[in-house]
């Protein structure tokens, strides 16, 4: 049997590797740096990134599963993102129990009352954004961005996110933050990822 601390360094295993979700090295491969910022210059974190091939080519591999845990009554990671067709996981961490849902449209789902690791993942087969929250804990709340690439990062506390091992080719690159004034804004910009290549994004974001 799993002891929750075993299942929380499992957890938070899974978590670090969403940093960032792109190919081990290429020999064509580029490298893609992004800064985000808000309105008013400063860094902006956990900002989504994700690179979309203009010709539409992507890698004919399953898409990476992901982990959203539950620990100190509150969802960790905060912001998630992974690759439409990926499952995620929702082990609860805690000593008592939580009712995850979620009533948006890509993924409607309810794990009701439960403890430890639910027998199955919960498979996203819809792009778009998902909010999940618990309904014996109204405080608890998660966003998952699903989208149909997997070249994806986030943003650090610097608001920077860099992709290794890009394969080189044009790129639609793409940002969203769970606290952007537009809900519906996708800032996107289209680069020719190369050898070294950068983009800055600005961000308009709501007051916290």
């Amino acid at each position: 049997m799993k002891t929750g601390k075993t299942l929380w360094m499992t957890a938070a295993a899974c978590v670090a590797a969403m940093s960032g979700a792109v190919p081990a090295a290429n020999v064509n491969a580029a490298t893609l740096a992004v800064h985000v910022a808000d309105q008013a210059g400063a860094p902006i974190a956990d900002a989504v990134i994700y690179a979309t091939p203009v010709d539409g080519r992507l890698p004919a591999r399953p898409p990476a599963g992901a982990v959203i845990a539950q620990k100190n009554k509150m969802f960790v990671p905060l912001v998630s993102v992974i690759q439409t067709g990926a499952s995620v996981k929702l082990p609860n961490l805690d000593d008592i129990a939580h009712d995850v849902y979620s009533l948006s449209a890509p993924k409607r789902f309810e794990l009701k009352l439960y403890r430890g690791v639910p027998p199955h993942p919960v498979v996203f087969d819809k792009p778009g954004l998902v909010v999940l929250g618990c309904n014996i804990h109204d405080m608890m709340v998660a966003y998952l961005l699903i989208v149909d690439t997997p070249y994806f990062a986030k943003s650090d506390a610097s608001g920077n996110a860099t992709f290794a091992n890009l394969p080189t080719d044009r790129y639609r690159v793409t940002v969203w933050h769970y606290r952007q004034s537009d809900a519906n804004a996708r800032p996107t910009q289209t680069i020719d990822a190369s050898a070294n290549s950068a983009a800055t994004f600005t961000v308009k974001l709501d007051a916290e």
